[in-house]
């Protein structure tokens, strides 16, 4: 960590920059700051500039663009306390850091990420006195941020305090160190504590994000395999981004791969419509649809399970594909528990990258229970 990038001074050992160029990136990151690790540095192909890990790590000019929100999915309405999200019953949700290894340049918390905020947990005891209040709560995400960067005495805390809830059957910590900093998973000390704590009737999660096929390395694979090794189940939930992976042979490729490695392909996430990020990675669903369906073409049974997903306010919309002119979504989870599983439709519009982008069509929405699939 010690040799991390966090300046434009810094990047500038790799890159040639313009004055303007510099001046408008030191603006940037005055906003939404830098941080790349030395490693997935390396990764860069730096004669390339349209090298589809720098799009992720490195500052754009694209940056300045406004357009959308910084809390596209609700977060704000769940909040109910600081640090803890509660949206759907059996999920609770918790920020236990606005740090990482890399702050990603699409990243959907860039309010809170990498700046002074107020949204992240205080007490890991309060939260755990909500979860024990509400019976429903059957998991727990632990985000942020990345909490596997912290330190191993307060991930050690972390799962402590919520191992000692019997009502949850697993948890999960989302974190996408092993992709960008995948030597933290060398450290024995921190693995021993993943596996103490992932037992046989109760599973530790890592949900990571690959997202491109370039992101497969020795270095992750080796993460990937020491996470396994210490009894952890490793899912991937990559989001679909312009210019990154938006080809239907790069997703199948890094799908294919993924199942390779023994990291399960979970979501493909539409990307969210935020401030700095939408103009320039997010991709209209119709042609996300289009490519999702070309590059199940070309995957195995295992490494086309995955669900393309919208991540909405009103609930993880699972966007089904397109007939006679018509988008169709289902309700994979909703905030209202009497919309799970139900199927709608939007009329298609092919520049709109978002539920609230599409026209309501007058059809009768459909019940998707199993004695109509």
């Amino acid at each position: 960590m010690k040799n991390i990038i966090c300046n434009i001074e810094e990047l500038k050992d790799f890159v040639e920059l313009s004055q303007k160029e510099e001046k408008k990136l030191k603006q940037i990151t005055q906003k939404h700051p830098m941080r790349v690790t030395e490693y997935y540095m390396s990764l860069i192909d730096w004669k390339d500039p349209d090298d589809p890990i720098r799009k992720m790590a490195i500052p754009s000019v694209d940056e300045f663009n406004l357009q959308g929100s910084y809390d596209t999915s609700g977060e704000a309405e769940n909040t109910k306390m600081s640090g803890l999200q509660y949206k759907y019953q059996e999920t609770a949700l918790i920020l236990a850091t606005n740090k990482c290894a890399m702050y990603c340049r699409h990243c959907f918390r860039k309010r809170l990420v990498g700046l002074k905020t107020k949204e992240i947990i205080n007490r890991f005891e309060d939260a755990a006195d909500y979860i024990r209040q509400h019976e429903h709560i059957n998991n727990v995400l632990v985000t942020g941020g990345d909490p596997l960067v912290l330190e191993n005495e307060v991930i050690e805390k972390i799962l402590s305090i919520l191992s000692d809830l019997r009502q949850l059957k697993f948890i999960r910590f989302g974190s996408r160190a092993p992709v960008t900093f995948p030597s933290r998973f060398e450290d024995r000390e921190m693995l021993q504590i993943l596996s103490k704590y992932s037992r046989p009737d109760r599973r530790i999660y890592v949900v990571t994000q690959f997202n491109h096929p370039n992101e497969i390395t020795k270095q992750s694979i080796k993460a990937v395999d020491n996470l396994i090794k210490s009894g952890i189940i490793v899912n991937n939930q990559t989001v679909l981004l312009k210019g990154v992976n938006d080809d239907p042979m790069t997703l199948a490729h890094l799908m294919n791969e993924l199942v390779s490695i023994g990291v399960n392909p979970y979501y493909v996430f539409q990307c969210r419509p935020v401030k700095r990020v939408k103009k320039h990675f997010q991709v209209p669903l119709y042609r996300g649809i289009k490519i999702v369906e070309e590059a199940k073409k070309y995957c195995n049974g295992h490494s086309k399970r995955f669900r393309y997903i919208m991540s909405h306010s009103t609930g993880k919309i699972e966007i089904l594909g397109i007939l006679d002119d018509e988008i169709y979504f289902k309700y994979h989870q909703a905030k209202n528990r009497k919309k799970l599983g139900k199927i709608f439709t939007r009329a298609v519009d092919e520049n709109a990258g978002w539920l609230d982008d599409l026209q309501s069509v007058s059809v009768q929405v459909l019940d998707a229970s199993p004695y109509l699939l």
